[in-house]
């Protein structure tokens, strides 16, 4: 018994627990290599039975067909008198939108929380429940969404996508970096006070540098959410504007075509970890910035 449980604090045994890392890491990382590899697989692997777990000759063809010729969407191709947005398209349009209102939110989330912190603008109550209201079902919200957005003329553009982006995710920015704010020590302010500095030059010279690394894990967790934004992109996009997740859409059906699917999916999450391995410093900083007192 002794060799399967550790009594001592009642921890797991260390082969149990590297054990149960070693299963939950094979569930996490098995979809991205299903998808890798399939979008390896020539088409008679796609479905076929039994499973072809790695091709035997694997080919870029899928992700030529999707990222060159695009034969499959019809990009180019006239619909009506409009064009049919391709993956490129899409891939610009979903970088800009998600940068920008990641940013965007990022900021407005880190001036609300700092108010919040040190002149308890909100306490931590009214925080959770700006929280809560983006808990609420997009379908709910979606008529009245569309309405205004008609109304206003910024349907199918790419500002009201970023306003939208922006607006269900500044409350998740509001509530983690409250609590990076919180480990930020006041008496770093009062001492820059007392020496003259006044409350810009405090803010941008001591504050920021020390929420640096909540800044990128927040801007980081927030672009995920931005870049994988489905429903209301399809609800607020017609011709003009479209998302990858909503471009990858026109591949679902019973009869999908895998590979193609899979190629324009690892393309699609390629930025993502580009951008996790520039700021990947700071994001593990951040992540365990407002677990660990300094």
């Amino acid at each position: 018994m002794c060799l399967i449980m550790k009594r001592r604090r009642g921890e797991l045994h260390p082969v149990i627990r590297h054990g149960l890392l070693l299963i939950w890491l094979v569930i996490a990382v098995f979809p991205l290599f299903w998808v890798f590899a399939t979008s390896l697989k020539p088409p008679q692997d796609w479905s076929g039975w039994p499973v072809v777990w790695w091709p035997e000759e694997p080919t870029l063809f899928n992700y030529i067909q999707v990222w060159m010729n695009d034969l499959v969407t019809g990009a180019g191709a006239p619909m009506g008198e409009t064009e049919v947005i391709g993956p490129w398209g899409a891939l610009i349009n979903t970088f800009i939108i998600a940068i920008i209102s990641s940013t965007i939110a990022t900021l407005l989330g880190a001036v609300i929380a700092y108010g919040a912190s040190r002149y308890r603008i909100l306490t931590d109550s009214q925080l959770l429940y700006f929280l809560m209201l983006r808990m609420i079902p997009p379908f709910v919200v979606a008529a009245p969404v569309f309405l205004w957005f008609s109304t206003l003329g910024i349907e199918d553009t790419l500002i009201g996508l970023i306003m939208l982006y922006t607006l269900i995710t500044v409350p998740y920015a509001m509530l983690v970096m409250k609590s990076f704010v919180d480990d930020v020590p006041q008496e770093f302010e009062q001492a820059a006070e007392i020496l003259g500095a006044g409350r810009w030059r405090v803010i941008w010279e001591i504050i920021l540098p020390l929420m640096r690394p909540g800044l990128a894990a927040t801007f980081l967790f927030l672009l995920i959410l931005n870049w994988s934004e489905y429903y209301f992109a399809l609800i607020l996009s017609k011709t003009d504007v479209s998302t990858l997740p909503v471009h990858l859409n026109r591949f679902a059906g019973n009869s999908a075509p895998h590979g193609f699917q899979a190629a324009l999916s690892v393309g699609a999450t390629l930025p993502l970890l580009i951008i996790g391995l520039l700021i990947r410093k700071h994001l593990v900083r951040g992540l365990s910035f407002g677990f660990v007192r300094r």
